[in-house]
């Protein structure tokens, strides 16, 4: 997806840039695959999460994370907007009439055929399982365990590399480098997801952040000493403490906080 760079119009636009994005189709709004977000609502004069504020009105799309259609045929009708991820989705219509959001995987255009089995091609948007996708293809929405659903590389632009197979798991290089093993009866999507721009998008005023839900953040050295370890002081002084600290007084930089007993340790590489 391109990216449109706006002029110096108005300091409000001012070095902002955004996704030029077009509706492929019209269509009819279909409230199955939609439903109501309660997570909207404003504060009431509280704040109970910091730096977070009521953001602007929208609905969730119900997306299709299980890709359970076993050989039933589908056809991309458009690739839509969605304004809960930061990845496009593509509302697929099915051989048995039934229509479904799915992550729209890179390339993918409306009209394109895709299909989830056992023993289906290797092409954009198709889902099987890992015990049935050669090494070194890239996946995205990849399942924890069989049956969960996706729950890895859902954001944009992510995809996961298949790098080995073995006593009944596979090995996935995540994004983030780290290598996780996977039962290989877990159900993946072939290719990488959408939006791959998405990382270069600036918001160019602190209002689109408000719009988002997000309030600003300020440094902690400027905050009253009663709400932050590194506030009180004269001027501009050091923090007073050898390493940084969160508002709570724990280590703030370098420290691990994954727990040292979690199940999953054993997964990774």
């Amino acid at each position: 997806m391109n990216l449109y760079y706006f002029g110096s119009i108005s300091p409000g636009i001012r070095y902002t840039t955004s996704n030029v994005f077009k509706k492929a189709i019209r269509h009819k709004f279909n409230k199955h695959l939609f439903r109501s977000n309660v997570n909207i609502v404003r504060r009431r004069g509280k704040i109970v999460c910091r730096h977070r504020i009521g953001r602007h009105k929208r609905l969730y799309r119900i997306i299709d994370f299980w890709r359970n259609k076993i050989y039933k045929l589908g056809y991309v009708c458009s690739i839509e907007y969605d304004p809960n991820r930061n990845s496009s989705i593509a509302r697929i219509t099915y051989s048995d009439k039934t229509q479904k959001y799915i992550l729209a995987p890179n390339r993918v255009h409306v009209g394109a055929k895709i299909i989830a089995g056992f023993q289906v091609p290797i092409e954009n948007g198709n889902s099987l399982p890992l015990w049935n996708i050669p090494l070194g293809t890239n996946v995205h929405n990849v399942e924890l365990y069989p049956g969960s659903g996706g729950k890895l590389g859902r954001s944009a632009g992510m995809l996961i590399n298949l790098i080995a197979r073995e006593q009944g798991f596979v090995t996935l290089r995540l994004p983030s480098g780290k290598l996780r093993l996977v039962s290989q009866m877990c159900w993946r999507t072939i290719g990488q997801v959408s939006n791959v721009t998405a990382r270069n998008i600036k918001l160019g005023k602190r209002g689109r952040m408000f719009w988002l839900g997000r309030r600003s953040m300020v440094r902690g050295s400027v905050i009253n000493p009663v709400d932050h370890p590194h506030g009180g002081g004269e001027g501009r002084r050091s923090i007073g403490h050898i390493h940084p600290c969160t508002p709570w007084g724990k280590p703030r930089l370098g420290r691990k906080t994954r727990h040292l007993k979690k199940y999953s340790n054993a997964f990774f590489v």
